[in-house]
């Protein structure tokens, strides 16, 4: 059980993120902004415009949500600094264990809370699209692509997301050569966007007979799958399609037909490809897909590389930017070199337990 003075401490440490979160979220101002929806929703012209109304209907849910809901954990809040100050004139054994349970939901809450306002990127709320790719170092790497694809299923079923895979080519030997899924889920995207770069695995490896430590690199890519009436123009005449084979381990992955497509944008040199489904049709669909959402990040990325080119510093954006190691020997740790996180627990990560790493991203994104 804890002390009075760490529950008090823990209230104070809320108290004092409900004060940095309600700068950001900007309370009053949506308060304000609330109250002159709700009168432009009993004008008597309100309903000639269907559109516009539950435009303006949805956007004053959104609005309402976010303040009832710092409104309730500022409430729930101080509800608990005067129980420590009971606490503090009586021991009560039930009360105090009550207090702990609040206090622990109410971090819960509050990271919810903060974690929706931290994505406020244009694209957060997207679908994602993530590839894995092994390093150099044949069925090492390839084995930890496996074990990171491993991980972000284990990831995505905790959030309730679903995923599809689009391109899933193995080796007979072990592991994986590549991996393409689309991860459905309301922010998706802005969630997953941190884990883009390359990932180092330190550990005795099991493929070697004298049990020698092995490092394996593999690369993550996350980008945004494009919403449907999002405009990106593609020529059919910028466009060079290839029919194969699927190939893979069997099952989902194999076919009789040359039903697997690859795509390759003439302009850019940019290739991608599926072969998951056994519809050509549906593989070449998915494909443009993954090609609408490859240009626009291109596209991204210049503009991003013509604003540091203005602001006088260049950002190489390369294979070589390695962004977390997960070391299982001499120890088991996984840090993060963007943000220091560390977890000893090296397994459990690799069982889909991602959330500090993200949220730590996307804090320190904000703060910059």
């Amino acid at each position: 059980m804890l002390k009075n003075i760490e529950l008090k401490n823990f209230v104070q440490e809320i108290d004092d993120r409900l004060t940095e979160l309600s700068e950001l979220l900007d309370v009053a101002d949506k308060k304000q902004k609330i109250e002159q929806l709700e009168r432009q929703m009993t004008e008597p012209k309100f309903w000639d415009d269907n559109e516009k109304a539950q435009g303006v209907i949805s956007e004053t849910k959104e609005l309402k949500d976010v303040v009832d809901s710092f409104n309730q954990i500022n409430d729930e809040n101080r509800d608990c600094k005067d129980i420590i100050e009971l606490l503090d004139l009586e021991d009560d054994h039930q009360m105090q264990q009550e207090l702990e349970s609040t206090v622990s939901k109410l971090q819960k809450k509050l990271e919810k809370l903060e974690m929706a306002q931290l994505l406020s990127d244009e694209y957060d709320e997207n679908n994602a699209i993530i590839s894995l790719h092994p390093g150099a170092g044949g069925l090492e790497s390839q084995d930890w692509a496996e074990m990171l694809y491993r991980m972000y299923q284990r990831w995505i079923d905790k959030q309730g997301f679903k995923t599809e895979v689009w391109d899933y080519l193995s080796d007979d030997e072990g592991g994986i050569k590549s991996v393409t899924l689309s991860v459905q889920g309301k922010n998706a995207y802005g969630l997953l966007k941190g884990e883009k770069g390359v990932h180092r695995l330190v550990r005795l490896s099991p493929f070697d007979s004298s049990g020698r430590r092995h490092t394996s690199f593999a690369s993550v890519d996350v980008i945004p799958e494009m919403k449907e009436g999002i405009d990106i123009e593609i020529s059919s005449d910028e466009i060079k399609m290839d029919t194969y084979r699927a190939s893979g381990a069997g099952g989902q992955h194999i076919n009789k037909t040359d039903s697997a497509v690859r795509l390759t944008h003439l302009p850019t040199g940019i290739v991608v490809q599926c072969q998951n489904e056994r519809s050509q049709h549906t593989n070449k669909a998915a494909a443009m897909k993954i090609l609408a959402a490859k240009l626009a990040e291109k596209e991204r990325l210049e503009q991003r590389e013509k604003l540091e080119e203005i602001r006088g510093d260049q950002q190489e954006i390369a294979w070589g930017s390695q962004i977390r190691s997960y070391v299982f020997h001499p120890y088991s740790l996984v840090k993060d070199h963007r943000t220091s996180v560390e977890v000893g627990n090296a397994q459990r990560v690799l069982d889909g337990y991602l959330d500090q790493f993200i949220y730590e991203y996307l804090r320190q994104r904000v703060n910059v």
